[in-house]
C-alpha cells in the first residue's frame, strides 16, 4: 500500500524576494507580530531557519519520508506565502512563483512528490484563473487560508471559483494562516495552538451553512488539522440548525456535510483521531504530518497506529483514501 502524507510544506524564497519592497508588507508583518506576540516570534524564526534544508532540498525531504515510512507527499507552499495583502499585480506574481516553484520542487521526485499551488483569496475574481494556472503547471489543486481580509469562504464572490474547482476536479486544501482573535492569542503560542483549529472550524462552518457544498457537491475540499474543533463538536452545530431559523441555510444538518469533506489526521491525540474517523468516516480522513514544522509530527504512522482503528480504516487513512482523492498510482520503492 502506498502511504500518502497530504500535509507537507515547501518554502520558496523567490516569493519573499518578490514582495520584499512592496508597500503593505510592513503593515502585514506588524499584524502578524501582534497576533503571535514577541515570545513566539523569537522561537518561530530560529525554528523555521533550522528547517530550511527540509523545506527546500528534495534529497533531505525524501530521506525523512523514508524514515517515516511515507511513500508520497502532497507538498503545498508554506502558508506564510499567501500574502493576501497584495494588489492584483503582486498577487499574480505570488501565485505564478508559487506554482512554478512547487512544481519544480516536486519534479525532482515525480513519483513521490505532488504539489498544490496558490490562489489570491483576497481577489475572488482572479481565483479561477489562478486555479487554471496551477493545474496547467501539473499541480493537483491549490491551498487557501480560512479567510482573507473582507473575504470569508461563504462569500458569494467565490462562487465561480468553487464551480470551477468542482468542474476540474481540483483539490482545495484549506490551511489557516493567522487567527482573527488577534491579541487575545498573543501569548503561549495560542495563536497557533488554539487559533488554527478555531479558524478551521469557522471556515468549514461558512462553507456548510452557506450552502456551498449543496451547490457544488463534487468539490474536493481537504481541511488541515483534522478540520479543527468542528468534527468533534457537531452536535451543537446540528442543534443550532434545527432550532435557529437563520442557521437553516443548508439543505441538511451540518454533520451530513462533513462526510463530503476530507480532513487530515493531524489532531495530536489518539482518542480525537478515533472520534474524527467515527464522525466523518475513514474514507474522509487522510494522513497529515505538517512536515517539517514543529507543530507537526515526525511519526504520522505511529500516531495513526495508536488510534486503534480497524485494519481497513488504518489502510484507508494511511494512503488509500488520499490515493483515490489525488489520483496517485501505487508507488514501487
Amino acid at each position: 500500500m502506498t502511504v500518502v502524507d497530504v500535509h507537507a510544506h515547501v518554502i520558496l524564497p523567490e516569493i519573499e524576494a518578490a514582495v520584499a519592497d512592496l508597500p503593505g508588507l510592513a503593515e502585514h508583518r506588524a499584524l502578524d507580530a501582534r497576533r503571535n506576540g514577541a515570545p513566539s516570534l523569537a522561537v518561530s524564526g530560529p525554528m523555521v531557519g533550522s528547517r530550511i534544508p527540509k523545506l527546500t532540498q528534495v534529497p533531505v525531504r525524501l530521506a525523512d519520508m523514508d524514515g517515516q515510512g511515507v511513500d508520497v507527499q502532497i507538498v503545498s507552499p508554506s502558508p506564510s506565502h499567501y500574502h493576501y495583502w497584495t494588489d492584483e499585480a503582486a498577487a499574480r506574481t505570488v501565485w505564478e512563483l508559487a506554482d512554478a516553484g512547487t512544481a519544480a520542487h516536486c519534479a525532482q521526485a515525480p513519483d513521490r512528490l505532488y504539489g498544490l499551488g496558490l490562489v489570491p483569496l483576497q481577489h475572488p475574481a482572479l481565483m479561477a484563473e489562478a486555479l487554471d494556472h496551477a493545474l496547467s503547471a501539473g499541480l493537483k489543486g491549490v491551498e487557501i487560508s480560512s479567510h482573507a481580509p473582507g473575504v470569508e469562504l461563504s462569500d458569494e464572490r467565490l462562487e465561480p471559483f468553487w464551480a470551477h474547482a468542482a468542474a476540474t476536479g481540483a483539490v482545495v486544501f484549506v490551511h489557516p494562516f493567522g487567527c482573527t482573535l488577534d491579541e487575545r492569542l498573543d501569548r503561549y503560542y495560542l495563536s497557533n495552538i488554539v487559533g488554527q483549529p478555531v479558524e478551521n472550524a469557522v471556515a468549514l462552518s461558512h462553507l456548510i451553512f452557506a450552502g456551498v457544498l449543496d451547490r457544488h457537491p463534487a468539490l474536493k475540499i481537504v481541511a488541515a488539522h483534522g478540520g479543527g474543533y468542528l468534527p468533534t463538536y457537531l452536535g451543537r452545530a446540528d442543534h443550532g440548525w434545527r432550532v435557529r431559523p437563520e442557521a437553516r441555510t443548508c439543505a441538511e444538518p451540518p454533520s451530513a456535510y462533513l462526510r463530503r469533506i476530507w480532513c487530515d489526521s493531524l489532531v495530536h491525540d489518539a482518542g480525537v483521531l478515533r472520534a474524527l474517523v467515527a464522525a466523518v468516516g475513514a474514507d474522509r480522513v487522510v494522513l497529515g504530518s505538517d512536515y517539517p514544522f514543529d507543530m507537526g509530527v515526525e511519526d504520522p504512522l505511529d500516531r495513526l497506529d495508536a488510534a486503534g482503528l480497524t485494519a481497513a480504516e488504518r489502510a484507508a487513512v494511511a494512503g488509500g483514501t488520499a490515493a483515490r482523492l489525488f489520483g496517485i498510482k501505487e508507488v514501487a520503492l
